[in-house]
């Protein structure tokens, strides 16, 4: 396969991604509980804005804000019908600010927000079905690299995928959130997801959200010895406290979480940033721990 991404990664470099989308975007004025596809419609300056902090800090790879724009994940907000303009729009702002610079632009697809069969009420053939649309959209959109993230559940991710391979050849992550330390809240571990999905046409297995830095990192050496794929790395800033307003702050500072960015490089990872409460000044001290290491 010919792509930029994968051959940045076969020629060994290092590459770092993003920091979070939805933390950052509440910080700003998005409201609790409400996804940040609708600023993709109704604010994209800020969306745009948001890129164009994580690019400047150091990223090289920026992640659409897709990750609830499945058809599935969007019936919940009311916008099912918007999943095309959205997706499209999305990939079209990411764009927008990686516009003149040598910036990578990945198509994010979370979960559905569904169990599948038998454990709840998503037919496995109705979420292949939605990934593959979404996966659709991202692909002619112009994205160089898909990213299924945040993933539990083993029959979800091979779902998505099914979805995405029957539909697109782009490089393909996947990334699992070990949410109960070195397990998902299925009970999957990394070495489990390694075997399960390393044959499926994956090209990077990864980690992101999660717990503390330290569980994410036991769960990083896990996977890496558990397979030879490059590996994907994007912890939260650390464990979430809630303020008096019952919103959430995180425990890392931008120096530790540079200071553990080598960290993740000598324990395997090859694409690191940062998931939940990741602002761009932490990126920028990963970056900064990256590139002058």
């Amino acid at each position: 396969m010919n792509s930029l991404f994968l051959d940045r990664l076969r020629a060994g470099q290092v590459l770092v991604s993003d920091g979070a989308t939805g933390t950052n975007l509440q910080q700003r004025g998005l409201a609790r509980g409400i996804p940040s596809e609708r600023w993709v419609l109704e604010n994209p300056a800020g969306i745009v804005q948001l890129h164009t902090d994580f690019i400047t800090a150091g990223s090289d790879l920026i992640l659409t804000s897709t990750f609830g724009a499945s058809s599935i994940r969007l019936e919940q907000a009311g916008l099912a019908d918007r999943m095309v303009e959205i997706n499209h729009q999305a990939v079209m702002l990411a764009r927008q600010a990686a516009a003149g610079r040598d910036i990578l632009v990945a198509g994010s697809i979370g979960p559905t927000g569904h169990l599948i069969q038998p454990l709840g009420p998503l037919a496995e053939e109705d979420a292949v079905a939605a990934f593959a649309a979404q996966a659709v959209v991202l692909n002619s959109a112009g994205v160089d690299v898909l990213v299924i993230e945040t993933q539990f559940d083993l029959s979800e991710a091979k779902a998505a995928v099914r979805g995405v391979r029957s539909v697109s050849q782009l490089p393909l992550v996947v990334s699992f959130s070990y949410d109960r330390g070195t397990r998902t809240m299925m009970g999957v571990r990394p070495a489990q997801m390694a075997a399960e999905l390393g044959d499926l046409g994956v090209d990077v297995l990864g980690i992101n959200c999660g717990r503390s830095l330290e569980d994410n990192l036991k769960a990083l050496h896990e996977l890496r010895s558990a397979t030879q794929l490059p590996l994907w790395f994007k912890p939260n800033a650390g464990m979430p406290v809630l303020d008096e307003n019952a919103n959430p702050t995180y425990t890392i500072s931008p120096p530790q979480m540079g200071e553990q960015a080598s960290v993740w490089i000598s324990s395997g990872a090859q694409i690191v940033g940062g998931c939940c409460g990741t602002s761009p000044a932490h990126l920028a001290a990963i970056a900064d721990s990256v590139k002058n290491r």
